[in-house]
């Protein structure tokens, strides 16, 4: 039952995550009751060693929570640059959307997350997109009043 590798994620522990994939392969890409994959999970919670062995089983890098939001749009939103970069180098499209029509660069530029705004436009995030409320990451930056992002932003056109 896939629940025990989602318990034992939530809980951190790495040794017990890592045995459990080793002997149920097929858990990788499981999802919870939210729609969250082992891998999302782990990088929501902020687990780089936990994100990095779930990474090692090929999970889709790219899968979506009942939301539409993938990992890579949870760190964004969360703030953790180390874990972006990790899925970024693994794979992850920086421009997939939710259902929301949301970007990880929305996500980052709505919460001033800097750095990792910086990372997803040296690796191809799209500016133009817009959300469903017709906002780009610029907008959503202004709407901050978020300075920073707004440079950054600004220096990519």
């Amino acid at each position: 039952m896939s629940t025990i590798l989602f318990d034992a994620i939530r809980k951190g522990e790495d040794k017990k995550v890592k045995e459990l994939l080793q002997e149920h392969p097929k858990w990788i890409n499981e999802k919870d009751a939210r729609g969250s994959t082992p891998l999302l999970l782990a990088c929501y919670y902020g687990l780089e060693d936990i994100s990095k062995i779930i990474i090692e089983y090929n999970p889709n890098i790219d899968a979506q929570d009942a939301s539409g939001n993938t990992a890579l749009m949870g760190v964004c939103f969360k703030g953790h640059t180390n874990i972006a970069k990790l899925l970024i180098d693994n794979g992850a499209n920086v421009n997939v959307t939710n259902f929301n029509g949301a970007t990880a660069l929305i996500y980052a530029a709505t919460f001033a997350k800097k750095d990792i705004v910086k990372l997803l436009l040296e690796n191809g995030a799209d500016t133009t997109i817009k959300d469903d409320r017709g906002n780009t990451a610029m907008d959503h930056a202004q709407m901050q009043e978020a300075q920073p992002i707004i440079e950054l932003l600004e220096s990519k056109k």
